[in-house]
């Protein structure tokens, strides 16, 4: 099974504009995102897609390729979905991996492009992060998720469920999105051609289009979170968890000095 990896940016985020080009640890977030995901085995390709020249030209000045896509998608699934049919080679599987996931892990990657290769009847894999506290929980940047008893997503909101009452008391565990989706390549395609849904425009997640037209999600477990940049304020945290983070150096210096070059 051949999978690519497509990294949607773009500079007009209204939370934090400009984002994927800031720098952390000396190095734009995007191309963190980028050179951690080709530490990714399962992948045989990485992509950034991008309606912004400014980003093209930034990520090409490191060697890593572009994908030019329309400025008008609101979702940057639907951005991923066209670099995905823009892409000749052959691929059965689409990641798509948000650029503001700076502290991307290959199992992110890894075990979603797994569940597809292992069932024929999953179209769509996401990774489930455990939620450690209460602040974490009640933040509208984290997509909380509730999954049937076969790990098959009921719900995902911005919004702390299934409740807000005995954090940890239940004996449901919390769990969040880690915005690392796969996809089979011809259902992302299907996926990009249904219409828009109400609780995908009132909760502004993308993927809640297709539990509304009927399709399943499927997740697997991480046992660690990542931290992902939606504020300025996220931009230090990354930078001081990425400090003792044992990817950093497999990449960092040579990506630098490729730039230098």
């Amino acid at each position: 099974m051949r999978a690519i990896g497509l990294i949607p940016a773009r500079m007009g985020s209204s939370r934090f504009p400009g984002k994927p080009l800031v720098p952390i640890l000396g190095l734009p977030m995007v191309l963190h995102v980028y050179f951690r995901a080709r530490l990714c085995k399962t992948l045989d390709a990485v992509y950034v897609t991008t309606p912004d020249p400014a980003i093209r030209d930034v990520v090409e000045s490191y060697g890593a390729p572009v994908i030019m896509t329309s400025p008008n998608h609101e979702r940057c699934t639907d951005r991923v979905a066209e670099a995905a049919a823009a892409i000749h080679e052959a691929a059965d599987v689409v990641v798509n991996i948000q650029g503001d996931e700076p502290m991307l892990y290959p199992e992110l990657v890894n075990g979603g492009v797994r569940m597809l290769a292992e069932d024929p009847a999953v179209v769509c894999a996401h990774p489930l992060a455990p939620i450690e506290d209460g602040e974490t929980f009640r933040n509208r940047n984290v997509i909380k998720v509730v999954t049937d008893q076969q790990g098959a997503v009921l719900f995902m909101s911005r919004e702390p469920i299934p409740t807000t009452v005995r954090l940890g008391e239940s004996g449901i565990q919390k769990r969040q999105l880690v915005v690392v989706l796969s996809f089979r390549r011809d259902f992302l395609q299907t996926y990009t051609c249904l219409a828009q849904t109400p609780l995908e425009q009132a909760e502004s997640v993308d993927i809640l289009r297709i539990l509304e037209h009927g399709y399943k999600i499927h997740t697997f477990a991480v046992d660690r979170p990542t931290i992902s940049v939606d504020v300025p304020n996220d931009v230090r945290r990354v930078e001081q968890a990425l400090t003792d983070d044992p990817l950093v150096p497999q990449y960092l210096e040579a990506a630098k000095s490729r730039w230098q070059a």
